[in-house]
């Protein structure tokens, strides 16, 4: 946790930074959690089906001078969600709720006046994953914590409105745990790989 106020203090001490341009603004889209949750370590489901989630959030953006590039902070709010087939319990779908806090800190580069690409690390803290199983209801799970990936992508402006999509992957090793029926824990691969497309629009 100490850690996260960390990252929030850093997102917002750098937005009073006094580079030229500065640029705030707002942002929402969907999430494509294209292979996450696969790595289930100790047969926890016979496979996944990836759904779409959403995110929603904050941005602001410097233009750094001399080099020519900006750099974009971001706080956002991010929920996922996967289905399995269950081999715990037999006969049963299972469906994995992960929500988390995005604090991706992202260098650009803009072309043509309307086109950009971005690249840079994203801070994530994990708020909470649930597993939900047709016959049993909602199964907490361990599944909070610090981890950092990178995000890039490409994206357009027209006006104050953007349109982006980009590709984020996890580093940091991060398992959870799942206990049913009082067994052992059974522990599962968290990191998140997924598409994000985002809209946006600057104030």
């Amino acid at each position: 946790m100490k850690k996260f106020f960390l990252c929030a203090i850093l997102f917002f001490g750098i937005s009073q930074i006094s580079f030229s341009q500065i640029h705030f603004g707002v942002k929402a889209g969907i999430n494509y959690n294209s292979d996450s949750f696969q790595g289930v370590l100790q047969d926890v489901s016979e496979g996944g089906k990836s759904k779409t989630g959403f995110h929603a959030g904050v941005w602001t953006r410097f233009k750094i001078p001399v080099i020519g590039l900006y750099l974009r902070p971001e706080l956002v709010y991010t929920s996922l969600k996967s289905e399995y087939s269950s081999k715990l319990i037999p006969d049963n779908k299972a469906t994995y709720d992960f929500q988390k806090i995005d604090i991706p800190i992202l260098l650009g580069k803009k072309f043509l006046k309307i086109l950009n690409v971005f690249a840079g690390p994203s801070f994530q803290y994990i708020i909470d994953g649930d597993f939900n199983f047709e016959s049993l209801g909602d199964i907490k799970t361990e599944a909070d914590g610090l981890t950092v990936g990178v995000q890039l992508g490409a994206g357009v402006e027209l006006g104050k409105l953007g349109l982006d999509i980009r590709w984020e992957r996890a580093f940091s090793d991060k398992e959870s745990e799942l206990i049913v029926n009082e067994g052992l824990p059974q522990r599962f691969d968290t990191r998140v790989n997924q598409i994000i497309v985002g809209l946006s629009y600057r104030f």
